[in-house]
């Protein structure tokens, strides 16, 4: 299987969603031993037409081998290299608060490719009495981690009236990547990407499904 790289052309938020999903695929794929499969196959175990999933592929390169499909690893590879997983990633948690005490106490973020290197809390020692997570450190401290440590990725589990102050602060300290979990628009710089959690969202569309 070979890839053909090509300029970043401006990528869907979806297709790269998509990615993660495929990526997914695969790796269960890798463990159970299967060498090789066909678009079609993948597309069917990720829930997407295949048309779309080679869509979806073709934004990043040109991959598979005409009837023989997609090398199971291979591509596993380029899809983590793509996403920037390929290596274990720094990231850090503001706000130990119930949701950030359960989200620093999930384990499956170092096997997707990322580690939570501190935690920051308006009151740290309030904070420990949450999670027996090691670093839990005054905001203060939290300038000199990102730049010493080379993050690029926060979890922001702030209440809302301080949601955007604190992501002020981290975009100033070179954040680039939020995961947003307080109900807030936030306010960023064009090269900041913010990705919103709202379960309220969430159960709202489901709400809807489900109706009679």
């Amino acid at each position: 299987m070979t890839l053909k790289k090509h300029a970043r052309p401006e990528i869907p938020r979806k297709a790269v969603y998509r990615l993660s999903i495929y990526l997914r695929c695969l790796l269960r794929l890798k463990e159970n031993g299967l060498p090789t499969i066909s678009s079609e196959a993948l597309a069917r175990a990720a829930g997407v037409k295949s048309t779309q999933l080679r869509k979806d592929l073709a934004y990043f390169g040109t991959f598979g081998t005409r009837g023989l499909g997609y090398d199971v690893e291979q591509l596993a590879g380029m899809i983590s290299d793509v996403l920037g997983t390929s290596r274990l990633q720094p990231v850090v948690l503001v706000g130990v608060g119930n949701l950030g005490a359960a989200l620093l106490a999930y384990q499956g973020f170092g096997p997707e490719g990322f580690e939570v290197v501190a935690a920051f809390d308006a009151e740290p020692p309030k904070a420990r009495t949450r999670t027996s997570f090691p670093r839990i450190l005054p905001m203060a401290e939290m300038p000199r981690i990102i730049r010493d440590r080379g993050v690029r990725m926060a979890i922001l589990t702030v209440p809302v009236t301080a949601a955007q102050e604190v992501a002020n602060q981290l975009v100033e300290a070179g954040i680039v990547g939020v995961l947003n979990f307080a109900p807030i628009v936030l306010q960023v710089p064009e090269e900041v990407t913010v990705n919103n959690v709202n379960l309220a969202i969430e159960l709202e569309n489901l709400s809807y499904f489900i109706q009679g």
